[in-house]
């Protein structure tokens, strides 16, 4: 059987937009499928259709939810008067696996880009603002990632924030645990530097 067999090719084509599938990955997975059963590929066909169609955003916070609400923000003991302000829902995932922040949060959706053409209309800002007018809010904490776009994103709303007398505070940066200072670029060890504390 060719690797062109058009069958394949569409469902490695397909599989080949998802985001860290290669080519080659989007093949081999293709060909998986092929060797499925019918019924177990029915079933994960409907799964993706079913998951994705039920799939919405939270009306306050903009996490995935399946209701109004998202999990997080529906549990009366999670309104402590923290939001984690964070890029995306994949974010809420990995701070959630931690199992110790018991707040809120808020998704942006996005990060400042201008080099992208992303500014403040095009990310969920003004929704956050909108919340601290509402909410009882004692501390906004700026989980975005520690790249350009992510530490543009938490200067401009730090800025946004100080005059409205909300705590700021910003996730701490540096070197990982089990990491080695050998291995380390400059960048990552001045802000371990930065973020130094006493023991």
């Amino acid at each position: 059987m060719s690797a062109s067999f058009e069958p394949i090719a569409k469902m490695a084509a397909e599989l080949n937009r998802l985001p860290g599938i290669g080519a080659k990955t989007a093949q081999r997975l293709a060909y998986f499928v092929a060797s499925m059963p019918l019924e177990e590929v029915r079933s994960l066909a409907v799964a993706l259709w079913e998951g994705r169609k039920a799939i919405r955003f939270c009306s306050v916070c903009g996490n995935y939810a399946s209701e109004d609400l998202c999990p997080v923000c529906a549990r009366d003991d999670r309104h402590n008067g923290q939001i984690c302000v964070v890029r995306d829902p994949r974010d809420v995932a990995a701070i959630e696996r931690m199992h110790e922040y018991g707040g809120l949060y808020h998704v942006l959706h996005g990060a400042l880009s201008p080099m992208h053409g992303v500014g403040p209309d095009d990310i969920h800002i003004r929704e956050l603002m909108d919340r601290l007018q509402t909410e009882e809010v004692t501390e906004v904490i700026l989980a975005t990632n520690p790249d350009v776009e992510g530490e543009a994103t938490a200067s401009y709303l730090a800025r946004l924030l100080k005059p409205m007398g909300v705590r700021c505070t910003r996730i701490a940066h540096g070197l990982p645990v089990g990491g080695d200072l050998e291995y380390t670029d400059e960048v990552t060890l001045l802000k371990a530097m930065e973020g130094r504390r006493e023991i």
